[in-house]
Parts: C-alpha cells; sequence; structure tokens
C-alpha cells in the first residue's frame, strides 16, 4: 500500500462546460475594450438587448439539437419547422386572442409529429439522420414554397408581447428560453431517459446490451428537437406579427449545431450538454454585436465565426487527446499491466464534460 506521504494529489482540470464559460467571459472583456476604443459600450441596455433577443430565438433550436447530437444523430430539418411553425401559428390564431391557445397547441402537435417522424426514419429504416432530415426539410420548403408566396396568417397583438415585452434589459423571450435550458439539463440529469440519450450516443451496441432500448431516446430526442424549432416559429410569429415562410434561408439549422459544438458537445454523441450549449449560444450573438459595432463586412464576419468555431473544437479535441493519452501512460501503475485496478479506459461523464 502506498503511504499517504507519497500520494500525489490529482491536478485540477477546468471540464469542458467551464471552458466554454471561460471563454465567454474572455471574449465579453475583450469586446467591451474594443467597443470602448471606438467609442461604443457593449454592455449598455441597447447592446444586451440585441444580444439576449439574438440568443433566444438561436438558443430555443440549439437546445433541440444537444439532445439529437448526444444522440449522435443530427436535425437540419429546424429552420423548416420554425417556418411552418410560425406559419401554423398564425393561420390558426387568425388575429384571434381567443385562439392564442389553439395556435400554440397546433404548432406542438404538428412540430412534434415531424419530429416523430424524422425519429421513425432514422431508427426504423436505418436512413442517415443527414439524410433523412434534410429529405423532411425539403419537403416542408416545397409545401410552403407552393402554398404560400409571402406572409400568412395574423398574430394577436396580446401574443406580440411575447416577442417585444422585456423586464429591464432581459427580454421575455431570453427568459423562456433560459427556462427551456433549465428544464432540459434537469431532463438529461435526472430522467432514465436523459441518461439513455448519453449511453445511446456513447456506444448504441454497448447500450443495446445494457438492456437500453436504442430507439427510444433517439425518437425522443428527434421529437423534443422539432418541438423547440417550433417554440422558435412561435417566437418569430411574435416578432412579425405574421407567418413567415422565409426563416428557413436565415441558416439555423447549421448554426444551432456551430453553437452546439462551440458549447462543446461531442458531435458523436455520448458526451456535452445544454449548459455548454447555452454558453456557445451566447459567444456567436456577443461576436455579432460586437462585429456590428465595428461594422465588419458580413462576409468575413462569417469567415471570422467560421474560425472560431473550428478552434474552439480543435481545442477540445487537443484536450481529449491529451487526457486520454496521459490515461494510457500511467495506466498500469495502479493495477498491473492489464490494468486490472486503475482508471476506466474511458473518461467518465463528469469528465467528459457530459453533466457539467
Amino acid at each position: 500500500m502506498r503511504s499517504l506521504a507519497t500520494a500525489r494529489p490529482r491536478p485540477f482540470r477546468l471540464g469542458t462546460t467551464g471552458l466554454v464559460y471561460l471563454a465567454l467571459v474572455s471574449i465579453v472583456l475583450v469586446g467591451t475594450a474594443v467597443a470602448a476604443a471606438r467609442g461604443h459600450n457593449l454592455l449598455g441596455t441597447a447592446n444586451l438587448v440585441d444580444m439576449l433577443t439574438r440568443s433566444s430565438l438561436l438558443g430555443f433550436v440549439a437546445i433541440g439539437q444537444t439532445l439529437v447530437i448526444l444522440c449522435r444523430s443530427l436535425d437540419l430539418s429546424v429552420g423548416y419547422v420554425m417556418a411552418l411553425s410560425s406559419v401554423v401559428a398564425a393561420t390558426t390564431m387568425a388575429g384571434d386572442p381567443a385562439r392564442i391557445g389553439l395556435g400554440i397547441a397546433a404548432v406542438i402537435a404538428v412540430s412534434a409529429l415531424i419530429g416523430l417522424v424524422n425519429g421513425l426514419v432514422v431508427t426504423r429504416l436505418r436512413v442517415n439522420a443527414f439524410i433523412a432530415t434534410l429529405g423532411m426539410g425539403l419537403i416542408i420548403k416545397g409545401y410552403l414554397d407552393t402554398r404560400y408566396k409571402g406572409p400568412a396568417g395574423d398574430i394577436p397583438e396580446a401574443f406580440q408581447l411575447f416577442g417585444y415585452t422585456r423586464i429591464a434589459f432581459l427580454p421575455l423571450s431570453a427568459a423562456a428560453m433560459v427556462a427551456a435550458a433549465v428544464l432540459a439539463i434537469l431532463f438529461l440529469r435526472m430522467t432514465r431517459t436523459g441518461y439513455h440519450m448519453y449511453a445511446v450516443g456513447g456506444d448504441a451496441e454497448v447500450a443495446r446490451m445494457s438492456g437500453i432500448h436504442v430507439e427510444r431516446p433517439v425518437i425522443t430526442a428527434h421529437v423534443l428537437c422539432s418541438v423547440a424549432a417550433g417554440a422558435a416559429g412561435l417566437l418569430v410569429a411574435a416578432r412579425f406579427g405574421t407567418g413567415s415562410t422565409l426563416v428557413y434561408a436565415s441558416g439555423y439549422d447549421l448554426e444551432s449545431i456551430a453553437a452546439v459544438v462551440l458549447g462543446g458537445t461531442y458531435l458523436l454523441g455520448g458526451r456535452g450538454g445544454v449548459a455548454g450549449t447555452v454558453a456557445g449560444v451566447l459567444i456567436l450573438a456577443v461576436l455579432d454585436t460586437v462585429f456590428n459595432i465595428l461594422a465588419v463586412d458580413p462576409f468575413f464576419k462569417d469567415v471570422l465565426r467560421g474560425v472560431i468555431v473550428i478552434a474552439a473544437v480543435a481545442i477540445y479535441a487537443r484536450r481529449q487527446v491529451d487526457r486520454t493519452a496521459s490515461r494510457s501512460r500511467f495506466a498500469g501503475s495502479r493495477g498491473g499491466p492489464s490494468g486490472g485496478t486503475g482508471d476506466p479506459p474511458h473518461p467518465a461523464p463528469a469528465e467528459q464534460g457530459g453533466r457539467t
């Protein structure tokens, strides 16, 4: 037995989620300094409202996208679901405040049905998630382009308040997004389905051998992802006062994936979480606001955002490689060559950022 005197304390390592929030604070500080040099206040009320408003719309979509990516899946139909949901809400409400509840229920039903079809096609028909959800998006696009030539329906003024009301600098929509993020975190941490999503994303075959019905978490994730996109569509309708059929061209599908990956969620599933995704969404919102203050060319702005996302993923990957190499090097020192009583061959979920 080793003496306590020779035992070395494990060095503190910042988890992936902590690293993302550290990056967020650093970007805010640097952006504040750069904006101040140009005579602007990045943390002024107008800019804060702008950042949080940007975050709320992308945040809903990215939260749902996180769930499907954790299951080693993907959803490229979210932008089209947003557009369809805004139209369904506006045409169902038809300017009548008494029909607001009916419009919300219709959006939830339609978006959940789309998510269910996506999940069934991916799990039962074994179609790659990229192809399945892209095909669903094209079906929705064809329907919208054929049926609607412009804005459709009418949103009652009472529901439009959801898109514009704010408390101090906090928009009501951003508060709703944060509430959705908290619910998603609790869902992943405290429910059996949430644990199964991590298990299926980590290794579907091992999960199946452990008695998990691997199809159920994937289908559930796709349903929740589409419902989250439907909530974003409701927010779009509230802001425009009508259904917007061209929202699908705004790039929320790819941008949501970028926010999820930037937030530290492993694109091949099994590691990550919603808390990091929220930080990734905020990072993109802060960068957009800083670029607008600096009057950066829109095309060059996309280049900068792409470089930042690639750099962030490269850092995460490097950290994972270094951590795995460190375990492999010292695994035999505890339990012999076979590592019988040593560390597990794979990082624990907390160390991977899976539940942080």
